[in-house]
């Protein structure tokens, strides 16, 4: 059966470059992989197909060949080798093109090599004040994780000669299983992947190298961070033998303030004042993270009318800009009242009353509508 173009194979121009050229030959391998089409023969021819297109279209000497003298320039050996023939496996192609792949299906290249091994990462969940995550601070903290076994330093076995390397997968912590066109790597069940063999485990931690241990650190908390910001300490997570420690983070939880709310950069607060104070006006003292400031309340202020402070909110942690201070004014209903308070409330009732509303005009207003 006569070859197909190899341009046409992989739906390339004959000027197309370089990274053209690779990102249509990943393209039709994703596609046409024997783990995406099993028992599907043509899919596989494909796939072998567009791994020779490539093989030849890749390499700048076999390019220029092809294109002066077609597939004629590699019949009967001429090329100076290369090519897949009839009889290559999916192992040769990742062998050959493993920067194509990038470890999709389990990754290429022969031998099998085990991949670093990392233990698990760890979360610990820290309680802070407002003011704590606002302002920043230091904190030492306790928590139990697996550490590197004091008793056998961590090898699983106080005799290093009773360490040997894994017989069945040769140190590799996994074997390859051929399973017709393609070569599935699979974990060591010897070894359990972790390719050595431990003769006589460690009493203490029986042979994993690891044993659960209280620990104690200091963690350094960034001014203005929120809740859910996270701190890593690489390293500090969970041990295992032969292999990096995996990361702690250290998660932020922090709690309801009595005063403050917390919206992004931006602080929030009700800010109760007296009806008089509302009416007639007053300058008034408010607190604030920094201490206290003034607040001028204008007359004739209103429930729910918000005073912006600028630059007395938060300065969180991933921006250099800081938020604003928001006060929400609450006029607050006098009660217990004396028999003098009321009497003087009383003849500001009636004068209001008097007055067509002119003290209250979104009472007028309201009421206008509604009887209309």
């Amino acid at each position: 059966m006569a070859k197909r173009d190899y341009y046409e194979v992989l739906g390339v121009s004959k000027t197309a470059g370089d990274d053209e050229i690779k990102k249509a030959y990943r393209k039709l391998a994703m596609k046409y992989h024997p783990d995406r089409n099993p028992d599907n023969p043509e899919a596989e021819e494909k796939f072998k197909e567009a791994a020779e297109a490539y093989e030849i279209l890749s390499d700048g000497e076999k390019r220029s060949m092809y294109d002066r003298m077609g597939h004629q320039a590699f019949e009967g050996g001429m090329g100076g080798g290369g090519g897949f023939g009839g009889g290559f496996s999916a192992e040769d192609i990742f062998s050959q093109f493993g920067d194509i792949f990038g470890g999709a299906f389990g990754g290429g290249g022969r031998g099998g090599q085990q991949r670093a091994r990392r233990g698990s990462d760890l979360r610990y969940v820290m309680e802070l004040t407002l003011e704590e995550a606002v302002k920043g601070v230091k904190k030492t903290i306790t928590f139990t994780a697996p550490a590197p076994c004091d008793a056998c330093d961590g090898k699983g076995s106080k005799n290093p000669n009773d360490v040997e390397t894994c017989k069945t997968c040769h140190g590799a912590g996994q074997v390859r299983m051929q399973q017709g066109f393609f070569s599935v790597q699979q974990t060591c069940s010897t070894c359990r992947g972790q390719g050595k063999i431990i003769k006589n485990p460690c009493n203490k931690c029986h042979g994993s190298g690891v044993s659960d241990r209280q620990q104690t650190l200091e963690v350094t908390i960034p001014a203005g961070v929120d809740n859910g910001d996270r701190v890593r300490l690489s390293g500090k997570g969970e041990a295992i033998r032969d292999g990096q420690a995996g990361d702690l983070y250290v998660e932020v939880v922090v709690r309801e303030h009595e005063i403050f709310q917390r919206d992004g950069a931006d602080l929030y607060m009700d800010v109760p004042v007296s009806i008089a104070d509302a009416a007639l006006g007053k300058e008034i003292q408010i607190p604030t993270l920094d201490g206290r400031v003034s607040l001028k309340v204008p007359e004739g202020t209103q429930t729910g009318k918000l005073f912006r402070l600028r630059g007395k909110g938060v300065k969180p942690v991933r921006t250099s800009m800081t938020g604003d201070l928001l006060c929400r004014i609450v006029v607050e209903t006098p009660v217990n009242l004396t028999a003098r308070q009321r009497e003087l409330l009383k003849e500001l009732q009636d004068t209001m009353d008097g007055d067509d509303n002119k003290s209250s005009p979104k009472k007028k207003s309201f009421f206008d509508r509604l009887f209309d």
